[in-house]
């Protein structure tokens, strides 16, 4: 089982990155008819998730291959994250317009890129260097 886990995790970080592109390109260019139906969206935070997916889809080969660089990309895709959420406190703190959802979502994307930078460190980097040490 050990063997196969770098690609479930690469898999479901996959879909998790592929799903955020879609979604966020729908929003940002207005595809699909779901710009409509997110209502107040905040454009910096659908931004953030947009850049987060790409971090996602190149951590998903990271993962499959074994990629040091992973656990960087991942912390990268956190921090930009996080900043959006703090800047979402500050908009809706000053009276800016936002779905209580979007609160909700962020927080569940953070804790998902967070996750999988922890794994990547413990798996990854620990992996490759036992591996130097040999």
């Amino acid at each position: 089982m050990k063997k196969y886990s770098p690609y479930l995790l690469a898999a479901i970080l996959t879909a998790f990155g592929l799903l955020t592109l879609f979604l966020s390109t729908s929003v940002i260019f207005d595809l699909f008819g779901i710009r409509a139906k997110e209502g107040n969206y905040v454009l910096f935070v659908v931004w953030s998730n947009f850049i987060s997916s790409f971090l996602y889809l190149l951590s998903a080969y990271g993962f499959a291959k074994s990629k040091r660089w992973t656990t960087t990309l991942l912390g990268i895709s956190t921090i930009i994250l996080t900043a959006a959420f703090i800047g979402l406190k500050i908009h809706a703190n000053s009276g800016g317009i936002y779905e209580t959802k979007t609160i909700g979502a962020m927080i569940f994307r953070i804790a998902v890129t967070l996750v999988y930078a922890i794994i990547a460190f413990f798996t990854i980097n620990k992996q490759l260097n036992k591996n130097y040490n040999e």
